[in-house]
C-alpha cells in the first residue's frame, strides 16, 4: 500500500490561518488533514465526492 503524500491546499498560507493538507495519491481515496493538528485525525472521501466539494467550493 501506498503512504500518503500529502500537500498543503492552494489557498492555504504560510502565516498559520486556517490550512487543510490533502493527499489524493491513494486509489479510491482522498484524505484530508488540519495542517496544525495533523495528529489530530484525518477525513476520508471517495474522489467524485471530493472533487465536487472543490468545485462547489471554489465558486463561492
Amino acid at each position: 500500500m501506498s503512504e500518503p503524500r500529502w500537500r498543503t491546499a492552494t489557498r492555504s498560507n504560510s502565516s498559520g490561518g486556517n490550512c487543510v493538507e490533502v493527499a489524493d495519491n491513494l486509489p479510491g481515496r482522498v484524505l484530508v488533514r488540519d495542517s496544525k493538528d495533523r495528529a489530530g485525525g484525518t477525513l476520508t472521501f471517495a474522489p467524485a465526492a471530493w472533487r465536487a466539494f472543490v468545485d462547489l467550493a471554489g465558486t463561492r
